[in-house]
């Protein structure tokens, strides 16, 4: 198989389950902004050091990503072809997320003021990935469907990104030395 198809050489590209769309339609531009989010978690994930508890947050976050990308790059009139938590968002994922930013957020004294990020590489590339995340979430306000659980799993995401960088700074690294 070609990597190059041509078939978006006249400025449109394809929707998962049919369709063609311009290239500058706010579906590619949200999907896009989470294929970068996805990115960016994966250059944190990159840089985590020895955090083998990190890297298997972060594999979960990405593989949720494919499914929101999906889910996003549906036309209206296809989403019944949707299968719920492999190309739908649903509303256990973003459930999943709560707990995981409540048991990070107990690892670590939050912070009493305004956050400067890059205190060290991974809690930069998280805080990156975070405010990915959060253009992504605006994006995906302008083309998630009614009933939709994309923007809030993103909104979540985002939280729980903030909240990983401030535990890599503070909580895991000061476990990390006490070793």
């Amino acid at each position: 198989m070609d990597i190059y198809t041509r078939t978006g050489d006249d400025g449109t590209t394809g929707l998962l389950f049919g369709g063609r769309v311009p290239k500058d339609h706010p579906a590619p531009a949200a999907y896009g902004d989470v294929d970068e989010a996805q990115a960016a978690i994966g250059v944190a994930r990159a840089h985590r050091g020895d955090n083998a508890e990190l890297d298997e947050v972060l594999v979960g976050l990405e593989a949720d990503l494919w499914v929101l990308m999906a889910e996003l790059a549906t036309a209206a009139d296809n989403r019944h072809r949707l299968e719920a938590g492999k190309t739908l968002v649903t509303a256990e994922m973003v459930d999943r997320l709560e707990p995981l930013i409540d048991e990070y957020q107990s690892r670590y004294d939050p912070p009493k003021e305004f956050v400067v990020p890059g205190q060290e590489p991974t809690s930069a590339f998280l805080d990156l990935a975070r405010t990915v995340t959060r253009r992504a979430e605006r994006s995906a306000v302008a083309v998630a469907a009614e009933g939709s659980h994309a923007v809030r799993y993103l909104n979540r995401l985002s939280d729980l990104l903030f909240v990983l960088a401030r535990w890599t700074e503070g909580g895991w690294l000061a476990a990390r030395d006490a070793r």
